[in-house]
């Protein structure tokens, strides 16, 4: 099979088992659903997992998966500097789902994280609602607070990136125990 950059769902659905899939999203968002078979590197650990992930790309083709597409987009680059080939699923995890197609979820994992988007949504929305309140009742300065989370929205928007996610991504839930990642690897090496 050769390697688009991008595949469908379907077609994704149907080359399953001749691809390996690395989802880069946290350790939380993977526990909540992820595609069967799919190896959880989130994507601030590629660079660590770079030797194993090239091994992986000579035996079989590499899908990276995020929720939407956009960090998984990210890793693909990242890897593509690194003369490794891969490919990415159209609209992530959320359109395999959308599709009807089956998330895994590991064995135990009673709590489900949320999303990152969503985090990143109530964390905005909260600190913005806080800045206003502030605003109102203690001093108009706070209103300060908001209008730098609006601007950090915007510039999100138009560069494709997000800080307030990178920082949410180093929260205890969102960040994977080096035993995990290692594990992992191990995994990836085998198969």
């Amino acid at each position: 099979m050769t390697t688009p950059t991008a595949l469908g769902t379907g077609e994704a659905h149907t080359h399953l088992r001749e691809l390996t899939v690395i989802d880069v999203r946290t350790p939380g968002e993977y526990a909540a659903g992820h595609l069967p078979g799919a190896l959880n590197i989130p994507l601030d650990h590629i660079q660590r997992a770079l030797p194993d992930i090239r091994d992986a790309a000579h035996r079989k083709d590499v899908l990276v998966v995020c929720a939407s597409g956009a960090r998984s987009e990210k890793a693909c680059k990242i890897l593509a500097e690194n003369d490794i080939t891969t490919t990415t699923l159209s609209g992530g995890t959320g359109a395999w789902a959308a599709s009807g197609h089956e998330l895994h979820r590991p064995q135990g994992s009673a709590r489900t994280v949320w999303g990152m988007e969503r985090q990143v949504r109530l964390t905005a929305g909260a600190l913005v609602l806080l800045g206003l309140v502030l605003g109102a009742l203690v001093h108009p300065a706070f209103r300060i607070l908001s209008a730098g989370i609006a601007g950090g929205l915007v510039f999100s928007a138009l560069t494709n990136t997000c800080g307030m996610a990178a920082i949410l991504a180093k929260l205890p839930y969102n960040r994977p125990r080096a035993l995990d990642l290692d594990r992992t690897l191990a995994e990836m090496r085998s198969r």
